[in-house]
């Protein structure tokens, strides 16, 4: 074994970092109309330098920018795809002690399609800012969906959710295709949907919606791979799989098993992203199902919480789901972003700065 020349990389991590206060001050001030929108893109310019060199002196293969640029994980692909919008989202977020917060979520107010690019500009700052591999992330297609379900789309705009997803998926190809053409060859979607599906609790609640949770991971699926479908050779494809994440709280818990032999066979990615680092995500063992041909990622170190894990048990760990699984086939990365919205999670900059180094440590031992 040895350490990956091509992502995803035996030390990965899955996008977002943790904004500085320069960054969040840009986006208030803009907003209140004190900066011009040009000051901001310099403000994000020399931060997203500076998360770069980050990266790059903890020892990783790959960079991001942090996803610097938006307020969330999603927000850009809202604001520039024509036909969404925001409203409330039907689920909640909660934590261990049972506080809820709510939160909105993508809303379909006419048909979708893509005027200009998605992530464009974010992936032409990396590439020419690094000599690492830039990875771009982009919100998972069933994100669009999910969290209001057949609330989604406003009355009158499509004839079905299917029709919806038929253009929803056009966009995808055009970005994918769009981004290859640029010279990206390492994209990765955020997706919570699918782990939510896997949570009892939120399979009851949409059967109380009127829908199936089997036929919507069908849909699901179909989505995702329609999206892939044109996608060039040479570009790998991660799908980060959540169980969501904002300021440490979390949407859905409980493993992977029920639906893990279809999305690991049939979801058309070269790499899975696993949220792995707490009993909220279950066990290693439907990793059984995992196809030869595709590469885990296993989330075990925590993004979410200042407590640093310890090399031996992370190396425990790994031992553990490579008794499911080839560890050729293993990789190692945060559960998580560290910041999948401005606002961030309850760690400091040292933290994170210890815990991407962390990664790197385990999985040089491992792998290197």
């Amino acid at each position: 074994m040895a350490l990956r020349t091509i992502p995803p990389f035996r030390a990965d991590h899955v996008g977002s970092l943790l904004r500085p206060k320069i960054i969040n001050d840009a986006f208030k001030n803009y907003k209140a109309g004190s900066i011009t929108r040009e000051e901001v893109i310099a403000i994000e310019d020399a931060a997203i330098k500076e998360v770069i060199k980050l990266q790059q002196d903890v020892g990783l293969q790959v960079v991001t920018d942090g996803e610097f640029r938006r307020a969330s994980y999603w927000s850009t692909f809202v604001e520039r795809v024509d036909g969404l919008d925001i409203s409330d989202s039907r689920f909640t977020f909660h934590d261990e002690d049972g506080h809820d917060q709510k939160f909105t979520a993508p809303i379909v107010t006419k048909k979708v399609s893509r005027p200009v690019s998605i992530a464009g500009d974010e992936f032409y700052f990396l590439k020419n800012n690094t000599q690492q591999t830039p990875k771009i992330t982009i919100v998972s297609p069933p994100t669009m969906h999910m969290f209001r379900l057949e609330k989604t789309i406003k009355p009158g705009v499509y004839d079905s959710t299917k029709d919806y997803f038929l253009d929803l998926a056009q966009v995808y190809r055009e970005e994918i295709n769009a981004l290859a053409d640029a010279g990206c060859i390492y994209i990765q979607l955020d997706d919570v949907p699918i782990p939510m599906l896997s949570d009892p609790k939120v399979q009851a609640r949409v059967k109380k919606e009127g829908l199936n949770p089997i036929q919507l991971m069908d849909d699901y699926i179909e989505l995702f791979n329609d999206c892939l479908s044109e996608r060039p050779k040479g570009v790998a494809i991660a799908v980060h799989m959540c169980r969501g994440n904002y300021k440490g709280k979390f949407l859905s818990e409980g493993g992977y098993e029920t639906f893990a032999d279809k999305f690991f066979n049939e979801l058309n990615v070269d790499a899975f992203f696993l949220e792995y680092d707490s009993p909220r995500a279950g066990d290693f063992e439907p990793l059984k199902y995992v196809p030869k041909n595709k590469m885990v990622v296993l989330g075990l170190v925590s993004s979410k919480a200042p407590q640093m894990e310890s090399i031996d048990s992370l190396k425990t760990r790994i031992d553990e789901a490579a008794k499911f699984v080839d560890i050729d086939q293993l990789a190692l990365s945060p559960q998580c972003g560290f910041a999948s919205t401005v606002a961030g999670n309850p760690i400091t900059l040292d933290d994170e700065k210890a815990k991407l180094s962390l990664i790197v440590e385990v999985a040089d031992q491992v792998w290197g």
